[in-house]
């Protein structure tokens, strides 16, 4: 496969039958970049009865098969390339999964992949790296029956574990039982605890994403997006232990926790506050990709899978919108001389918020100039696009809206003074202003931006064209837009020789 049609977009569908929910998810893929395009769950209860029957829901069987039958008729319409269909820890321990399996492939012609626990495992940490590819710690997976952990390090799953600590295998005949389940958690997690000690947790799964909402809601923490959400361990505690004390009543009143999860939210709560005790966790981060994001990341080629998500979703984002086929690499080229001498603000990571911003820099192009500014601001901050934590979607927020004006942002003013730093917010500002100045310079044409270049000489900037080219340089906005940036910068300017 050629390095072109290895970037080429298609479609790919995944149906994640899983203990608690069947999903179906269509994906597009654009290089290393993957979008939703579409996402149906039903929460059946596939595993409900499991660890007191052994075997799969009489209703859950019959929810999904309802769910698989409608997810067989969007596919025939929608056509994806490839389809991906995976049962994991209900199917796999119920005495008649495999009953279940067979009639599945006779009522729908789906054949199911029916994952082991490694495998499952596997899948998820593959998922988690595919959005945060320096992830290091373990990934938690918590589904309904099972918890599947699987040690990170250096872009690689490494050992993995599964263990009964869903919901469905916690829970008692009398429903939730703190000490219970906290006793059953601690028991299973002291056989593993040395395997898998770690600084910091990737949590996947929808108990742990209410939990990390409800989390920011006692916080008063304003940005409401849980992919890349950090916590620390203490914070996690709080509010693991805040859930596990409410009645279910009194968690049907809190704002913004799923009505769906309200019944396995206590047994995540219990499970994450002894995987913080038994693992000696400092940080948890949250992780929107898991398993089927996994099962994508896995069919990519090898070339594919060493791109940066966050770099090569900017691209995708900006190539749908965009006017101009290769401006953001040609000016990601003409900044890094200028910022390779600035001191660094995001340690590591300035050169890769350097590329990503590069390849937004013609997004709003087809926006009214008059409200550019503010709706790329709005546009960015939510993307969903993976690779990036909370600070660094703050930092490309205000960078695209420094891009179109040279007004301090106004907007989401909570979200800046809990995200960025004095320093970061000053340099997405004027890394906004520089990329203003290279458009408008160039009239965004690539091969004209390379007739020039822009670097910092002893605490001064200078702006230089060929010699053939060095009317480029005249004008008055060319001017301004100079001295924004070099005024956002603290230095000096000198255009021309």
């Amino acid at each position: 496969m050629s390095a072109r049609s290895d970037r080429l977009p298609r479609d790919a569908a995944v149906i994640d039958i899983g203990s608690n929910s069947v999903r179906l998810v269509i994906y597009r893929l654009e290089g290393r970049a993957i979008w939703t395009v579409f996402n149906e769950k039903v929460l059946a209860g596939l595993g409900r009865d499991l660890a007191r029957t052994g075997k799969l829901a009489t209703e859950g069987v019959e929810a999904t098969l309802t769910a698989l039958r409608r997810f067989k008729a969007v596919l025939e319409a929608s056509r994806p390339q490839a389809v991906f269909t995976a049962a994991t820890a209900a199917v796999r321990e119920a005495v008649d999964g495999p009953a279940f399996v067979r009639r599945i492939k006779e009522e729908t012609g789906l054949t199911v992949q029916v994952l082991s626990g490694e495998a499952e495992a596997r899948y998820s940490a593959l998922g988690v790296l595919a959005g945060a590819p320096d992830a290091s710690g373990v990934v938690g997976d918590l589904g309904g029956s099972s918890l599947e952990l699987t040690r990170v390090a250096e872009g690689q799953p490494g050992l993995g574990v599964t263990l009964p600590l869903g919901p469905f295998a916690l829970r008692g005949p009398d429903g939730f039982d703190p000490a219970r389940a906290r006793a059953r958690a601690l028991r299973a997690l002291d056989q593993i605890g040395d395997q898998f000690a770690c600084d910091t947790l990737y949590a996947v799964g929808g108990g742990w994403r209410n939990l990390a909402l409800l989390q920011m809601r006692i916080a008063g923490y304003p940005l409401q997006i849980v992919h890349q959400y950090e916590m620390s361990a203490a914070d996690a505690l709080e509010a693991a232990r805040f859930i596990a004390r409410q009645s279910k009543g009194s968690l049907e009143r809190i704002e913004g926790v799923s009505r769906r999860r309200l019944e396995t939210l206590p047994y995540a709560a219990v499970v994450l506050e002894g995987l913080i005790e038994r693992l000696g966790l400092s940080r948890i981060a949250l992780s929107a990709y898991g398993l089927r994001e996994g099962l994508l990341f896995e069919s990519m080629s090898a070339n594919r899978r060493r791109l940066d998500p966050l770099i090569e979703g900017c691209a995708a984002l900006g190539a749908r919108e965009g006017v101009s086929e290769g401006l953001g690499p040609a000016l990601q080229a003409w900044l890094e001389p200028l910022f390779a001498g600035l001191p660094r603000v995001f340690e590591a990571r300035d050169e890769t918020l350097l590329a990503a911003a590069c390849r937004l820099a013609d997004l709003g192009a087809r926006l009214h100039p008059d409200h550019r500014a503010d709706l790329l601001f709005e546009q960015v901050l939510r993307a969903p696009i993976a690779g990036m934590n909370h600070s660094e979607r703050a930092f490309l927020a205000v960078t695209l809206f420094a891009r179109h004006t040279a007004a301090a942002p106004a907007l989401e003013p909570q979200v800046l003074s809990r995200t960025l730093t004095p320093e970061r917010l000053r340099r997405a500002r004027a890394l906004g202003a520089a990329m203003r100045l290279g458009c408008d310079l160039s009239g965004r044409n690539p091969q004209l931006l390379a007739r020039s270049s822009i670097c910092v000489e002893r605490d001064v900037i200078v702006l230089r064209a060929q010699d053939r080219w060095a009317d480029m340089l005249l004008g008055e906005q060319t001017a301004k837009r100079a001295a924004t940036l070099a005024d956002l910068l603290e230095l000096g300017l000198k255009i021309g020789r």
